[in-house]
């Protein structure tokens, strides 16, 4: 594995570590493909920025070291500069020209909610719903994402939690695995998930992957400096790959945000 494109930083409050100690790191098990996805900025329109988030006011920083230790490392590691991404419908193309006027280069999708509830006092927070509506609308979410064009691949497709029918859940996830598939579109196996027994990954999912031959790519998503190069999780997503005859693609293709590969 020659690439690393899911790493965040400091700024993000619950990372530690500096980049250059990330990439040192990197470089020393094999990596020369390299990315720094942060958690990008967001203040909705109240003011409001979620606590797990860069604060805005952090991105010049966040863009002038990282250019800076593209530089230095030029001869040894190919170096870009993105953001880890929800997809809200109502607030996309803020975000999205945010990232583009920022400097970022390229986006993975990272859906942690449905909608933006990580914002307590909106109105658009979930209404209640069964757990099989849940589902349905966060796959339709991140099918909308991935159709948007704008999305390198998918983080941790699988951090979704579902405890209802599997017939259910098995018709849902195919859905996002047509998706990928005809989008080419890769879904990250995410070692951050691996290495500190999260409910992901979730087996039942990339059985299901498996069946659909969506692609697959990999993601260490580095929070700390022994975590940008992660062995041990390397070698598990490995031995899943052959389990569920995965099509795992190696690197994926970064789609520079300076580009519409399909219409948003």
């Amino acid at each position: 594995m020659d690439y690393s494109y899911h790493n965040h930083t400091w700024r993000c409050g619950h990372a530690s570590g500096t980049e250059q100690e990330y990439i040192e790191k990197a470089i020393g098990g094999g990596i020369r493909h390299m990315g720094f996805s942060e958690h990008i900025p967001f203040r909705f329109p109240d003011g409001y920025e979620s606590s797990y988030r860069a604060p805005v006011e952090s991105m010049e920083g966040y863009f002038q070291v990282l250019r800076d230790l593209r530089e230095r490392y030029r001869d040894r590691l190919e170096l870009w500069i993105g953001f880890e991404m929800e997809y809200y419908p109502e607030y996309f193309d803020q975000m999205l020209w945010n990232a583009r006027t920022w400097g970022g280069e390229y986006l993975i999708l990272g859906q942690h909610f449905i909608y933006h509830d990580e914002h307590p006092e909106s109105a658009g927070a979930p209404r209640p719903m069964d757990p099989a509506e849940n589902l349905k609308e966060y796959v339709s979410c991140v099918i909308s994402a991935m159709e948007s064009g704008w999305f390198s691949y998918v983080a941790h497709p699988d951090v979704y939690r579902f405890a209802g029918d599997e017939k259910i859940y098995g018709r849902e996830i195919r859905r996002l695995c047509e998706a990928s598939r005809r989008l080419e579109i890769p879904l990250e196996i995410n070692f951050l998930g691996i290495r500190d027994h999260r409910h992901y990954p979730n087996l039942d999912f990339w059985r299901i992957v498996g069946e659909e031959k969506s692609p697959v790519t990999f993601g260490m998503d580095a929070h700390d400096v022994s975590s940008a190069y992660d062995a041990a999780s390397l070698e598990k997503a490995l031995g899943m790959v052959k389990r569920y005859g995965l099509n795992y693609i190696g690197r994926p293709r970064l789609r520079p945000l300076g580009k519409t590969f399909y219409s948003a």
